[in-house]
């Protein structure tokens, strides 16, 4: 066969995906590797190291699967603000500091103030466990001050492995490190009153942008063919977008994985005063890509049940009144970043901690603790709204919870909107339309081809109506413990929202 395919290429927490579709979005192959790090306290780490060889065992099964079949481009997508510090050849100096490693918290207020001006600007505040927070910690430390430092993120790490030098970063992983996404380059003025050389910095270019192609090293190691087009790619949140064809003005997607992730379509830049919700450019177009990342999600489900079988928790849990279930915020962990942003937040079950309590019933916990996602799901659809962005568009569910018919039914009936349900749910899928839309040249129409929804899930208006007051005490309780502020709209207060309109 001469069509080619189009690869894409996922890092998340657990594991790296690696995936190949047809012109027509069927998958040729799909393989994944584990990746593995390290948390203490308020740190979370991984090697380095490890992504590029498990991208590369990964690419090497996916290559040998195809049989020879010509590939069209790849890109990469990564955990947002995820950084390290490389030498000038690309060979890492620090392990990578993960997207909620808190360690540098203490300087998100310095790197705000700074750019106190340029963040309002682009419609957010700067967050404890961001990117460029990050680099202030190693400034402190000393690390900055050692001959060739530079800044790199998790894709870029990958892209270069695969190149054979050092490439540009993309501007979606970009953001958090304080890329100016509306004047494209970085700011001189904020970097000098914070004592950072731009130097340290890499270059950017827009998603979509040819970096290079696949060396003679890289090919040898992976099986892919040597100048193959390495194409820039977008954060794991923005990839999914992709993958679920969320693509017009108001259409959302949500990302239901270790995290919970929400990221939709805007012509408009949104503003949101409490710094929960931030915009990425998108690659097309000229509109901007709003949402948020938040802590909590399915990770709660895998620390609090490590050894049980899921289905059997979703049996049990089926059999639960969900509407009658005390409060439950599912965070592991301490801090939150969206719907809110809270440093000192943590997880709650009814007035107690949260925890698998001895004699309690694992499906009730395990039911509270899916409701508590799909109000926290709920509640960050209300925030968005409030900051200006459309929420008026259709709703997809991706990530690797959105294979739990039952979970996926309840947070539909807690939105009370349609929810369409991707074939392929797969952040690697959206790097396969990126790819596949740099080198045709409209990545709308590539997502057109490639996208399929596998079905629609209707909302259940009755059940919406008894979940609702649940949702309100949430919320309610998140409010008196100082977390949540004012700044948002009421969900009774705006037709969009009531359940009774048939919104979210």
């Amino acid at each position: 066969m001469t069509e080619p395919v189009w690869i894409g290429v996922d890092l998340g927490t657990q594991s790296v995906r690696a995936l190949a579709v047809d012109d027509a979005g069927g998958t040729v192959a799909a393989t994944a590797r584990p990746l593995r790090g390290r948390r203490a306290g308020p740190r979370h780490e991984q090697d380095p190291a490890a992504w590029w060889e498990g991208t590369a065992d990964a690419l090497a099964e996916l290559s040998a699967a195809l049989g020879g079949r010509p590939v069209g481009a790849l890109a990469v997508c990564a955990t947002s603000g995820t950084v390290l510090l490389t030498g000038p050849g690309g060979a890492p100096r620090t392990p990578g500091l993960m997207y909620d490693d808190g360690r540098a918290g203490a300087l998100a207020a310095e790197a705000q103030e700074a750019g106190a001006a340029l963040w309002d600007r682009l419609g957010y505040r700067m967050q404890p466990a961001w990117a460029l927070p990050k680099l202030l910690w190693w400034r402190d430390e000393g690390l900055l001050a050692e001959p060739g430092a530079r800044l790199a993120h998790q894709a870029d790490v990958v892209a270069a492995a695969l190149v054979g030098r050092p490439v540009a970063a993309d501007s979606s992983h970009a953001l958090k490190s304080g890329y100016d996404l509306l004047a494209d380059r970085w700011p001189a003025a904020v970097l000098e009153r914070l004592r950072i050389d731009p130097a340290l910095l890499p270059e950017v270019v827009r998603p979509g942008t040819v970096l290079g192609e696949v060396g003679r090293a890289a090919a040898v190691r992976t099986g892919l063919p040597p100048g193959t087009p390495v194409i820039a790619g977008m954060t794991d949140g923005c990839a999914a977008q992709l993958g679920a064809g969320a693509l017009g003005v108001g259409e959302w997607n949500a990302v239901l994985g270790t995290t919970l992730t929400l990221k939709g379509v805007s012509a408009a830049l949104p503003r949101d005063p409490a710094g929960a919700v931030y915009s990425h450019r998108a690659p097309y177009g000229g509109l901007w890509l709003p949402g948020g990342a938040s802590s909590t999600g399915a990770g709660a489900v895998r620390a609090l049940f490590p050894d049980a079988e899921p289905a059997e928790l979703t049996a049990g849990a089926a059999r639960v009144d969900v509407a009658g279930l005390p409060p439950c915020y599912p965070l592991v962990g301490a801090g939150e970043r969206f719907p809110f942003v809270a440093p000192g937040a943590r997880g709650f079950l009814g007035d107690g901690p949260l925890e698998l309590r001895d004699g309690g019933d694992p499906a009730v916990t395990f039911a509270a603790v899916c409701v508590g996602v799909a109000q926290l799901e709920r509640l960050a659809f209300e925030v968005l709204a409030a900051s200006g962005a459309d929420v008026g568009g259709a709703v997809s569910f991706t990530g690797g919870a959105a294979r739990n018919p039952w979970w996926n039914q309840l947070r539909c009936d807690m939105l009370g909107v349609p929810v369409r349900l991707p074939e392929n749910p797969e952040p690697a899928l959206g790097m396969a339309v990126l790819a596949a839309g740099a080198v045709r040249g409209d990545i709308p129409a590539a997502a057109r081809r490639l996208v399929r929804v596998r079905r629609t899930l209707e909302p259940d208006p009755e059940r919406t109506a008894r979940l609702t007051p649940g949702y309100r005490a949430l919320v309610a309780t998140l409010e008196r413990r100082g977390w949540l502020g004012g700044a948002r709209g009421r969900d009774d207060d705006r037709g969009r929202t009531d359940p009774g309109a048939g919104g979210r």
